[in-house]
């Protein structure tokens, strides 16, 4: 694994392999002595705000010997007259890899591409192989193997989020079921069965997915997504259709009385910030795989 760019791009024995040292990572944590990345810094380009990415990206980077430096969007010339490939070319001359949130895919793309140093993507609007990553690694830990696991993803399918879940559940044998209403949802899920009734895609499923209803850069059309998605909510009355027990998860942040009722937060919050502190986990795995 030269960067991470996608979940596309992985092997379902190289999602096993940072799920394996996510596990030994977190178990070690405090006590481990190996340090892969001392002497090295790491640049994080965030052109998207962020709370769990950049402080479990900056810890991890730190708990693994190195140093970050946190480079704002505003705060650097790429995309303002300087191309992102003259970005990468002088900072692969400064620093050890990058980690990149931003927009485009594409952007990520030719960074990796015109660079020297390991990329990894932090969230663009095409994916979230990070966030999915540390889904795979949390239900491992909380119900076991992945592959047959009854998935369902309520709420805007074709978000970042639900793409990522769909590379990821046909790479791992998953049963993925979308609930989306027609106008959110994903132009190709081939892995996936995508249908706008909840109930169906809920019927004994394992695990209840959702995401928030307006992803970042998409706040202009907020009112409309509200409206087309208030049915799509996970609440009790969802939750009666999965199995019994099942895993409630979501990405955070979450918007409590839109994409996810109050009461079912709160009874399944251990489960989310679990999910939530895996980031770093998961990431430190990930860091590790790269320098080697």
């Amino acid at each position: 694994m030269n960067h991470l760019l996608s979940i596309e791009q992985l092997t379902a024995k190289e999602i096993a392999k940072v799920l394996a040292l996510s596990k030994k990572l977190k178990a070690d944590r405090g006590g481990h002595k190996a340090q892969p990345l001392r002497d090295q810094t790491w640049a994080l380009i965030f052109t998207k705000a962020s709370t769990r990415t950049r402080v479990s990206f900056d810890v991890g980077i730190r708990e693994l010997g190195g140093e970050s430096i946190y480079l704002a969007g505003n705060e650097i010339q790429m995309g303002r007259g300087e191309t992102v490939a003259d970005t990468a070319r002088v900072l692969s001359r400064y620093v050890h890899g990058a980690v990149i949130r931003t927009f485009a895919q594409q952007d990520l793309v030719d960074f990796a591409r015109s660079g020297s140093i390991p990329v990894i993507n932090a969230l663009t609007d095409d994916e979230h192989p990070c966030q999915i990553l540390a889904d795979l690694f949390t239900i491992t830990e909380k119900i076991g193997k992945l592959a047959g696991r009854k998935v369902c993803f309520i709420g805007d399918g074709a978000c970042n989020v639900a793409r990522s879940w769909i590379a990821a559940a046909a790479k791992l044998d998953m049963d993925l079921r979308i609930a989306a209403p027609k106008q959110c949802q994903p132009a190709s899920a081939p892995s996936a069965r995508v249908t706008d009734n909840i109930a169906t895609a809920a019927r004994d499923a394992e695990v209840v997915y959702t995401d928030v209803w307006v992803s970042m850069g998409k706040e202009a059309e907020a009112a409309e997504r509200a409206r087309i998605l208030a049915p799509y909510q996970i609440n009790a009355g969802v939750l009666k259709h999965a199995r019994p027990g099942a895993l409630v998860m979501h990405c955070l942040p979450a918007y409590r009385g839109k994409e996810i009722t109050a009461d079912v937060f709160e009874a399944h919050q251990q489960d989310i910030f679990d999910q939530a502190e895996n980031r770093l986990h998961v990431q430190k795995a990930i860091l590790t795989l790269l320098v080697r």
